[in-house]
């Protein structure tokens, strides 16, 4: 009844809205150079903008678009995102900063089960699945949050708390992540950093040369096969292999292998396999990716109502704070632990909080050698965030005793 109601139902209209959506807040960030992105991303406009539309009946809140969306865009922007992982320059490069981004990546894991403890008895049940999101985008990115989300069976109000937490946090957190840089003396004094860390650091950035070339109609063409082949594998395989693993395991945790779990994983698999071939030379799949998911955030907040995000969200970014605490506190252990520097640390902390977007901007401020390695290392997060993010939802879970 609902596809009827609103102003535009056909499966075509909903999907040009939401694409209009992401084009033009991006379109808006461009062309008004307001300060005012430079705090807010554009996602969270392009969240909450379908939000809207759905609740004044522009959109409906039920369309095939978004199933279609699940099923096909999800593994195509995983693909898209993953093949240009690089470990080895990574591990090159930053040495043991890539094992503070790990430790960081363990605080997101421990600070948001903790958190959820502490806050999740004034919580609506279920709120467990935009923790697992939340976590989806502090340990890789915004592809994760939305893939994560699919898998822990997240609806579109649990979109919009993890959304929201993670952009008021982003307001905070990013500012003191560059501010670091003016305590770059003291703080390295007191993590005991090697005097030629930095000097060596800085020559094996110089040393890894980032290809840039336009992109040719059969590179393309390359994508477009690739990303399909895999999407069809994944689709394809994944009830089967589901099944299996649910007549294999006990009772209690069978819900954690559903088809769209097993779909993700898959491709993602399949992802990072071809990332060590020549296929990860293929050149703008990372930007085709993130457009894409763009628009799937979009048809999340389509999902949404303002209902369901209002009483849940003060509670909810509290929490949210107190886990950003537990993460900064494991990446100063890591610092200390393993003698590494503010700019590594600062870096290796936005990779996992602020992903792709924000890793280069911390990275021109603290040491603008290091811009290609730090893309890198958010590129890493993605990696490691279809895998350790439903871990953190189904212990939080757990945890709470939903």
């Amino acid at each position: 009844m609902e596809t009827t109601r609103a102003l535009i139902s056909s499966p075509i209209g909903v999907l040009a809205v939401l694409c209009l959506v992401a084009a033009f807040f991006f379109l808006l960030a461009q062309v008004s150079k307001a300060k005012l992105f430079n705090y807010v991303p554009p996602l969270l406009f392009i969240y909450a903008t379908p939000v809207l539309l759905n609740t004044f009946d522009v959109i409906p809140s039920d369309s095939p678009i978004y199933s279609g969306l699940s099923q096909y865009a999800l593994p195509a922007f995983i693909v898209l995102m993953l093949i240009k992982v690089n470990v080895p320059a990574v591990v090159k490069i930053m040495g043991k900063g890539l094992l503070v981004m790990l430790m960081g990546t363990a605080g997101v894991m421990i600070g948001g089960i903790v958190a959820y403890a502490a806050v999740s008895p004034w919580l609506t049940d279920g709120t467990w699945r935009a923790v697992g999101a939340l976590a989806g985008s502090w340990i890789g990115g915004t592809a994760n949050m939305a893939a994560v989300g699919e898998m822990l069976g997240a609806t579109g109000d649990h979109m919009g708390l993890a959304i929201i937490a993670d952009n008021l946090v982003y307001i905070v957190w990013l500012p003191l992540l560059l501010i670091s840089r003016d305590y770059a003396d003291q703080f390295n004094r007191w993590a005991r950093v090697p005097e030629d860390r930095i000097t060596a650091m800085d020559a094996a950035a110089d040393m890894h040369i980032e290809e840039d070339q336009a992109p040719t109609m059969p590179q393309y063409l390359y994508l477009v096969a690739i990303v399909i082949g895999i999407t069809w594998v994944g689709n394809t395989l994944s009830p089967g292999i589901s099944e299996w693993i649910v007549a294999h395991v006990p009772d209690k945790i069978q819900p954690a292998f559903g088809v769209t779990t097993i779909r993700v994983l898959l491709v993602t698999t399949i992802a990072l396999t071809l990332s060590t071939t020549p296929v990860s030379r293929l050149p703008n799949s990372t930007a085709i990716g993130t457009a894409i998911v763009y628009v799937f955030v979009a048809g999340m907040g389509a999902r949404a109502s303002l209902a369901g995000l209002g009483s849940d969200a003060p509670i909810f970014v509290a929490g949210a704070f107190i886990w950003i605490t537990i993460h900064g506190l494991f990446c100063l252990a890591g610092a200390w632990i393993f003698r590494v520097d503010v700019h590594s640390v600062a870096i290796a902390s936005a990779a996992n909080i602020g992903a792709a977007a924000s890793a280069p901007i911390v990275a021109g401020h603290h040491r603008p050698s290091l811009v290609p390695v730090s893309i890198l290392m958010a590129l890493i997060g993605y990696a490691l965030g279809n895998y350790l993010a439903p871990l953190v939802g189904y212990g939080a879970q757990l945890i709470s005793g939903q």
